[in-house]
């Protein structure tokens, strides 16, 4: 007969443990353990130090790429520049110097004296028409400046800037790449504009005002400069690196500071570390932009760019630079911030508090009044943790992908996803027939 099947159970044990195994199995369960939170710790340090790291490189990269892959925002990043009064100045005391400098006033002199001598005029008066040289090269400067600052401070001059700049976008990336010639263009260790449409229609205008001869003037030196360092070399190569760089760097830093988030055995406390961290990044790239614009300030001459038109020019270069770091700042702050609300703290657990009894008073006083959510405000109530997840997601994710965010912005998305929390709490509280709170589901947190 054969014998009966046995019946699947736990393992055969030999024998009960004796205390002494039993502290030893403890021991090295605990001794496990805490080297797999060392590993987990050991590698969430290094995804956040990358984090730190490649923040700021972040930063700059993506400015640098919408710098040279959008036109719209590189003619948007120079645009002010045109209606500036140190650079108008400082564009108008350039052109008038330099078409002056290519009237020929000696000529005009030796003209004069030999019409004196040819008129029989005295000797002494012919002798000394040469002196004339002085207060008429003083007329015509003043007279060429006045022509030059009537069009440089015109519409017509911000709508010729700004055209030139679109038209020479393609070639802004070659200025950063340090290849080819164009409108903006890099010249030894300058940046310089070339301005010949606005010394042309200098020209032009010279000659509306009665000055026919200026149709004369022979070409000059139509740019100026807008940077120069003795490191554009290195500054161009660097530039090359980040417009590689610029679409995928954000990216990783986010994946890097996510990754470290979710290994990390405190999930909150590291997101919140994380977000101080790339916070306290962002200040040290404002104070490095604070320091980059001293050191370019103190190596341009002002016989190059005057230090007014210079700061300018370097403060609206970095403009939409100095916004990015400080929107990422804005985020950091807010992500910080959240992580503390959503913790243990005294603080936090007053705010939850005071919240969540305005937002139940709230949907309370809608069901007595009879605006009652029934069941979607009950799977509301009981799926809190899911919807407020998915609120917060989106706000992340619209932030994510909107074109240029600014603070402002940041403080929108907020805005918006603070009411949308708060709406679902009312309409989660006011499910109930009675105005009672309604059973919590397990989920709920």
């Amino acid at each position: 007969m054969n014998a009966m099947p046995r019946a699947p159970g736990p393992p055969h044990d030999d024998g009960a443990l004796t205390p002494g195994e039993r502290d030893d199995y403890r021991r090295l369960r605990e001794r496990e353990a805490l080297h797999h939170r060392r590993l987990r710790y050991a590698a969430t340090s290094v995804l956040l130090v990358l984090a730190f790291v490649l923040s700021p490189l972040a930063v700059v990269a993506a400015w640098a790429d919408s710098q040279v892959s959008d036109t719209d925002r590189y003619v948007q990043t120079v645009a002010p520049l045109a209606k500036d009064p140190s650079v108008q100045n400082a564009v108008t005391d350039r052109l008038t110097t330099r078409v002056v400098d290519n009237v020929d006033i000696k000529a005009i002199t030796d003209a004069l004296s030999n019409a004196l001598a040819k008129a029989d005029a005295p000797p002494a008066i012919v002798d000394k028409s040469h002196l004339l040289a002085g207060p008429l090269k003083n007329a015509l400067t003043t007279a060429v400046h006045k022509v030059v600052d009537k069009v440089v401070t015109s519409d017509q001059f911000a709508q010729l800037w700004n055209d030139a700049n679109r038209r020479a976008h393609a070639a802004v990336v070659k200025t950063l790449t340090g290849e080819g010639t164009s409108a903006v263009q890099a010249k030894g260790d300058a940046v310089v504009l070339d301005l010949g449409t606005v010394v042309d229609k200098v020209k032009q205008q010279l000659v509306a005002e009665g000055y026919e001869k200026a149709s004369n003037i022979p070409d000059v030196d139509k740019t100026i400069t807008l940077f120069r360092t003795e490191k554009l070399d290195d500054a161009q190569a660097g530039m090359r690196l980040l417009e590689v760089v610029g679409t995928w760097l954000p990216v990783t830093v986010v994946v890097l500071a996510a990754l470290a988030v979710w290994s990390a055995p405190a999930h909150r406390v590291t997101l919140m570390t994380a977000a101080i961290g790339i916070g306290v990044m962002m200040v040290l790239l404002l104070v490095a932009l604070a320091v980059a614009r001293r050191v370019y300030l103190d190596s341009v001459p002002p016989a190059t760019l005057p230090p007014d038109a210079a700061a300018t020019v370097y403060d609206t270069f970095v403009r939409f630079l100095r916004a990015a770091t400080r929107t990422v700042l804005v985020a950091a702050v807010v992500t910080a911030l959240a992580g503390y609300l959503y913790g243990p703290g005294r603080g936090a657990r007053l705010v939850r508090s005071v919240t969540g009894r305005a937002t139940g008073a709230t949907g309370r006083a809608m069901a007595h009044s009879g605006l009652r959510t029934g069941a979607t405000g009950h799977w509301l109530q009981t799926h809190r943790r899911w919807t407020t997840g998915i609120v917060i997601a989106a706000a992340a994710l619209a932030l994510f992908l909107w074109n240029y965010p600014t603070a402002a912005s940041v403080a929108l998305i907020l805005g918006v996803a603070v009411l949308v929390l708060a709406v679902l709490a009312i309409l989660g509280a006011a499910s109930a027939a009675n105005g009672t709170t309604p059973t919590r589901g397990p989920d709920h947190e």
